[in-house]
């Protein structure tokens, strides 16, 4: 697999990177089993970076990748590089109660983190939404202070606006912005994107598929359970699933033309942004089992021309999505929407 260099300053990863949340919370229940093979079939194929949170059903996302690292091959548990966020508040019932970005707080994470992956390190951190009440730089610093005793190897950032990323990267290198970026959410294109550029930034995009939305596979009438994040998504309620899943149809007309299935042509599509923006561009599928991974992968081998791009764009032009990424509640976390 080819791969990228995550900014100036990070590590070299994979041109894909899987995330893992969906393993463990979120989106219905997953097979455990399943999901560790899922690793090990990620690694196998030559995906580097994995991308979990503390937070994902309260450490099991965590012990679950560390259980794929402990049973795979060493030579490709070696190869692995570990994305980790933190920061977000649960409570025993899995409410939501804020972020935590004190320093003090930052460096109790990861030494959590540390112990439920059983590593010695964690190659990229970052808090998952700015602690309103906490400076950036505090929480920067902190993470700047884990680099420095070998705790952290580079410090990431997530779902941030232009400013914050300016003044995180005057308080310390950093290697990569995780933020949502699909074809249904290009928001970014507009601030933080170029910022990112100039700065020498990566981006890893998550939501490339829009939580399934328009991976082609996601039907009208699918129950979903009341855990679901997207059950309470506004893109996936009423007219607006209607309405999006009538893009996913026309996109779906371009991607038969084109031999690959609507996910290769939405994920080749984000694959495709890095050289249009002068970026580096790392999409992180959200794949849960093998069959998934393997359709996923398929991205990596489909060739976008101008024509492509232009077509892909039509199906679903920008802006074009109903509703918001996020329920109302949750918006408010994102810096990157302020």
């Amino acid at each position: 697999m080819d791969t990228r260099r995550l900014g100036t300053t990070g590590p070299q990863v994979s041109a894909l990177g899987l995330g893992c949340m969906g393993m463990s919370a979120l989106y219905g229940e997953a097979d455990r089993t399943e999901s560790v093979a899922t690793v090990h079939a990620a690694l196998e194929a030559g995906v580097t970076l994995l991308d979990t949170g503390d937070f994902y059903a309260m450490g099991h996302n965590e012990m679950l990748v560390g259980e794929a690292l402990r049973t795979a091959p060493a030579a490709r548990r070696e190869q692995a590089l570990l994305s980790v966020k933190f920061g977000a508040l649960r409570d025993p019932d899995g409410n939501w109660a804020g972020y935590d970005g004190r320093p003090a707080a930052v460096k109790n994470f990861a030494a959590y983190s540390l112990q439920r992956l059983g590593v010695d390190h964690i190659d990229v951190y970052r808090i998952a939404r700015v602690d309103p009440d906490v400076p950036i730089e505090e929480t920067v610093g902190a993470i700047a202070e884990l680099v420095e005793k070998g705790h952290v190897r580079h410090i990431g950032l997530s779902e941030v606006g232009a400013d914050t990323i300016r003044r995180a990267a005057a308080t310390a290198p950093i290697s990569d912005l995780q933020i949502e970026y699909s074809l249904v959410s290009r928001g970014v294109e507009d601030r933080i994107l170029p910022t990112t550029r100039e700065l020498g930034i990566a981006v890893t995009a998550y939501g490339v598929l829009s939580r399934g939305l328009i991976s082609g596979h996601f039907a009208r009438d699918r129950k979903l359970a009341a855990h679901d994040f997207r059950a309470h998504s506004p893109r996936f309620q009423g007219e607006n699933l209607q309405h999006n899943l009538d893009l996913v149809e026309a996109l779906r007309k371009v991607a038969e033309g084109k031999g690959v299935t609507v996910a290769q042509a939405a994920i080749a599509w984000v694959l495709s942004q890095g050289p249009r923006h002068d970026t580096v561009i790392v999409p992180l599928i959200g794949a849960r089992t093998r069959e998934r991974l393997a359709e996923a992968l398929g991205a990596t081998a489909v060739t976008l021309e101008e024509a492509d791009l232009t077509a892909i764009e039509e199906a679903v032009p920008a802006d074009a999505a109903a509703g918001a990424r996020y329920p109302e509640a949750q918006m408010t976390h994102l810096d990157s929407e302020h």
